[in-house]
């Protein structure tokens, strides 16, 4: 898979490998979109996107080791998402990472916190509110 597919639309689709990592304790970590994005300020799951003949695997321990300086240890894939944005059509592979070496912090200079549900931060990123639900569903 790579940006040149397009979907339905044909709009390209852009291909992005999304990180949930959750503690022991059932927090789970969002980031603060940065200045000058689409939805600065908005939250969401860390990650990024797929470079070409990537899988979401590497994209995702490159993307994690990148904005939070951490080393995935154990992750899977959990669900995976498209969503309509204006300025993006996204294919999200929401990967739950259970496991990684080192404490996350902001090395892209984007804020970030550990939350319980529900979410007491906002605003939130249209395509983080599904996952919020999956994971309610899970404790339910």
């Amino acid at each position: 898979m790579n940006d040149a597919q397009k979907n339905a639309a044909g709009r390209k689709v852009t291909e992005v490998a999304v990180g949930v990592l959750v503690q022991p304790d059932g927090r789970y970590l969002l980031a603060q979109r940065p200045a000058g994005k689409p939805y600065e300020g908005y939250w969401e799951f860390p990650g990024g996107k797929l470079e070409a003949g990537e899988s979401v695997e590497a994209a995702l321990a490159r993307e994690l080791h990148e904005e939070l300086g951490i080393d995935v240890e154990a992750s899977h894939l959990w669900h995976t998402l498209e969503h309509d944005y204006p300025h993006a059509y996204v294919r999200l592979f929401f990967c739950k990472v259970t496991q990684w070496s080192g404490e996350p912090h902001g090395r892209e200079g984007q804020a970030f916190v550990w939350q319980t549900l529900p979410a007491d931060v906002e605003p939130l990123l249209p395509a983080t509110i599904p996952v919020l639900e999956w994971l309610a569903a899970e404790k339910a």
